[in-house]
């Protein structure tokens, strides 16, 4: 049925076009798992985030989507914004771990923007940017200093 020769043309066509065929899809699949783990991780630190806001919604006595300080604090009010500064210090810094990079595509850096939207947004807070450096005492070096540079570039675009 098959001689000599036609299974070495079979194998030179396997070799010429299945093989490089394979490695292509192989790639494919590959890139495609990725981004379906970055879709993934995108939507979970959103979820994350939109429980941080129901957070930020039961306890309204904050005034925390304001951008001015909320006067006459009593100290339990004053300790439960604290920790609430500190849950959204953690999903930031998770945010920023997981979701940046010098070298991200031009989807990555469509999803790091709203991040940054949501950073830049608190940072102008009053109350928020007045805690940071307590806020930012042993998070992720790099994260800080990311933080602590937004900051600054909201206060100065917020005066000037």
């Amino acid at each position: 049925m098959f001689d000599l020769e036609s299974w070495e043309l079979a194998s030179y066509v396997v070799t010429v076009i299945g093989l490089p065929l394979a490695i292509v899809l192989f790639l494919y699949e590959q890139r495609k798992e990725r981004a379906n783990e970055e879709d993934e991780v995108y939507q979970l630190l959103s979820n994350a985030y939109n429980d941080f806001l129901k957070v930020v919604i039961d306890n309204a006595d904050l005034h925390l989507r304001s951008n001015v300080p909320t006067p006459d604090l009593t100290p339990e009010q004053r300790e439960r914004m604290l920790a609430i500064f500190d849950m959204l210090i953690s999903l930031l810094e998770r945010a920023y771990l997981t979701a940046w990079s010098p070298d991200m595509t031009a989807e990555q850096a469509r999803r790091w923007n709203s991040w940054e939207d949501f950073m830049r947004e608190w940072v102008r807070r009053d109350d928020f940017y007045r805690r940071l450096p307590e806020l930012l005492r042993g998070e992720d070096p790099q994260f800080a200093d990311y933080l602590r540079a937004l900051a600054e570039e909201e206060r100065g675009s917020a005066s000037g």
